[in-house]
């Protein structure tokens, strides 16, 4: 009887952790297309940590990609894996193409991280990445300053419901994801790369 008992006990832990195994990596069933064209899964990033962003190459926030570089260069032999995701949903911001942004990120800020292919991260075409990263880490807010003053009034124009949404506000959103490929936060374009560091220092 202690025998069967403690059977149902291992069944049951193992059912728990295989739930929880599942949940933690949903981020890895995800694929994505390279700038090159080339389909990968992002389960080849299984065990890193990983810095996701929606980026722009004639936004206010494009100098963000040195930042975004800098931490790369600094911590990618710990872990890090910095993927920016070029879209040109926020103010025809991002209209060229695939080897035109990464000519223009090589050359203007040295970007050695992966760059994808060109994708829309909100509306009915939304990648699935994207769309399960901000489920798992919904809009908060710009936090204060002039700057997010500044977003505040422009999206409210646009908007006036965009607060209660979700989905992506504007170019250099940014959501950290640790090793368990769990995504643990969110930063709006108004946070800079450089005050992220702390939280991937973290998690590495």
């Amino acid at each position: 009887m202690k025998i069967k008992n403690l059977a149902a006990a291992l069944l049951a832990a193992l059912s728990l952790l295989c739930i929880s195994c599942g949940k933690s990596s949903e981020l890895y069933s995800f694929k994505v297309k390279t700038n090159e064209g080339k389909e990968i899964k992002m389960s080849q990033f299984k065990g890193k940590v990983l810095l996701i962003a929606n980026t722009a190459s004639r936004c206010g926030f494009t100098p963000q990609y040195k930042g975004l570089e800098a931490l790369y260069e600094q911590y990618k032999d710990q872990g890090l894996v910095v993927i920016g995701f070029p879209c040109d949903q926020f103010g025809h911001q991002e209209p060229g193409s695939d080897e035109e942004i990464a000519q223009f990120c090589t050359a203007n800020f040295g970007v050695t991280f992966p760059l994808m292919s060109k994708i829309e991260v909100n509306g009915e075409a939304a990648d699935p990445l994207f769309v399960w990263l901000y489920t798992q880490q919904p809009f908060k807010g710009f936090g204060e300053g002039q700057t997010a003053e500044f977003m505040n009034k422009m999206l409210a124009a646009i908007d006036p419901e965009f607060v209660s949404n979700p989905d992506i506000k504007w170019n250099f959103t940014k959501f950290l994801v640790n090793r368990e490929g769990e995504v643990v936060a969110r930063y709006e374009p108004t946070v800079s790369p450089e005050k992220i560091e702390d939280d991937i220092k973290a998690l590495l």
